[in-house]
């Protein structure tokens, strides 16, 4: 049966007209509201040659009408191609030409891009996010996957970015598992929207899941400074904060400051690892523990979360949602027995159709439809997952494995010691070694012999950096996750 997003989307609209639908800059719209904009932005976008299989570019913040394009974009059976203003013109303008998308809508006041995208013959227009766009004129469309609703390009935090097709059935899918695995979630709660929606996690969870089941939500363009995002908090009444690792270190360092804090009744946070002594802050500061979860852009993106917090498994990423199978394989491709630390595999209907290359669609998953994460994980005899690390981050020091995540979980415990990431660096006697790059704190670097000492203390010698590099702070992608790579080439 097609999935049809925009349809379940504006039968909600039809259904609580007067309800509260976004929260946008001190003012709470209703559905009747958000529908008028979606109406206004499909007649522009039909005008302007938009067509089943088009795919339209939105280089937007968080905001009204980047949410009222998309579901457009669905009523005319297109999709859209989420993309970051930060990543710059040339960045950019290649992404377009490689998912062949057949326009741009651009927020005003990205430099250089509207001229870069029509000179490289890509129609383009660039508007206030408070406003409905202007009508252009869109070239001939490529199509795309049967039933694509949306493109992402990943961080591409061990590699090139890919663009990763994802269907309305997959996000139909994902939204409908989340609601059902995380009971911490109920019918009158309101939903913070501040993770960037070109980001898999912010689209789905954030913008996606409140708007198919009717719960309100509080958009935010960003969240620095975090003051102003602790304000809007409070004033609109969110009671579940969806979240990543560097965000709640934020506003947790802001609350320790002075600011109110927010009345969540529950915290989840994905996209990256997150550190024991974080959760502990935010059960200090914040009021409650983390539900940690787990996900990648090719599952759109959840895949695992914790229930809630009478089910919470503290240092795990969760259950699996409904409709994921997993398994544990080592690198031969045998199958382990529960525990076991190994590759994670996945299969399901959340799961990506595939990447998208100008030939056409490149698929992602094998014949059976498992798909390779990347991950090495474990799940336990209760099904509860534990993400371990990146294989391809394993560091292999004189044949034993170190994960990344246990060396930098006590260099952050150093009190001069603010921020800490660790990388593989090659060594003729030991195949590699452990590059570390630190973030003082106020007081200034730490010397090396300190800092091995209290290593020492509390790990295995071969687990103790051997190389110790300051940098003013550690390269991140928009939703914090540590850009390893780049750390490699300083």
């Amino acid at each position: 049966m097609e999935v049809r997003l925009d349809r379940l989307i504006l039968e909600r609209c039809r259904k609580e007209p007067e309800e509260r639908c976004l929260w946008w800059r001190g003012t709470w719209w209703s559905w009747r509201a958000y529908s008028e904009l979606v109406h206004c932005c499909s007649l522009r976008l039909a005008d302007s040659g938009f067509r089943p299989g088009s795919r339209l570019a939105l280089v937007l913040p968080n905001s009204p009408l980047f949410w009222a394009l998309t579901v457009a974009a669905w009523s005319l059976g297109g999709s859209v191609v989420p993309m970051n203003g930060q990543n710059g013109v040339q960045t950019l303008v290649r992404a377009c030409h490689h998912v062949g998308v057949a326009g741009a809508v651009i927020a005003e006041g990205v430099p250089g891009l509207l001229p870069a995208l029509r000179t490289a013959g890509i129609p383009a227009v660039a508007t206030a996010v408070d406003r409905d766009q202007p009508s252009f004129s869109l070239r001939p469309f490529t199509p795309g996957e049967e039933g694509e609703a949306v493109v992402f390009f990943t961080s591409g935090t061990t590699g090139e970015p890919k663009a990763v097709c994802l269907t309305a059935a997959n996000l139909a899918d994902n939204v409908e598992g989340a609601v059902e695995r995380v009971r911490a979630i109920g019918d009158d709660d309101v939903i913070l929207n501040v993770l960037p929606d070109f980001h898999a996690l912010g689209f789905t969870v954030c913008g996606l899941l409140p708007l198919l089941r009717g719960l309100p939500q509080v958009l935010l363009a960003a969240f620095m400074p975090c003051e102003a995002t602790l304000e809007a908090m409070r004033r609109s009444g969110v009671s579940v904060a969806v979240a990543v690792p560097i965000l709640l270190a934020y506003l947790t360092s802001a609350v320790a400051r002075g600011s109110h804090r927010p009345a969540l009744k529950a915290i989840i946070c994905g996209g990256d690892h997150l550190p024991s002594s974080l959760d502990e802050r935010c059960r200090r500061l914040l009021g409650l523990p983390v539900l940690e979860g787990y996900g990648l852009t090719e599952a759109s993106p959840v895949v695992a979360v914790n229930p809630g917090y009478d089910r919470r498994k503290a240092g795990t990423v969760g259950l699996p949602l409904k409709g994921f199978e997993t398994v544990i394989k080592d690198q031969r491709g045998l199958v382990l027995p529960p525990s076991s630390e190994g590759r994670l595999w996945l299969r399901g209907p959340s799961l990506s159709p595939g990447y998208v290359r100008p030939e056409g669609l490149y698929r992602a998953s094998s014949a059976e439809g498992w798909f390779e994460t990347g991950d090495i994980a474990s799940v336990d005899d209760t099904g509860y997952l534990t993400v371990v690390s990146r294989a391809s981050d394993v560091i292999i020091v004189g044949g034993f494995n170190v994960y990344p995540r246990d060396v930098e979980e006590v260099l952050r415990q150093h009190p001069s010691v603010v921020d800490a990431a660790v990388v593989g660096a090659p060594n003729s006697l030991s195949g590699e070694v452990i590059r570390a790059y630190l973030v003082a704190g106020p007081a200034g670097p730490v010397p090396s012999r300190e800092l091995a000492a209290f290593c020492r203390e509390r790990l295995p010698h071969f687990m103790i950096p051997r190389l110790i590099h300051y940098v003013p702070r550690l390269p991140r992608s928009a939703i914090g996750e540590v850009l390893k790579r780049e750390l490699r080439s300083i």
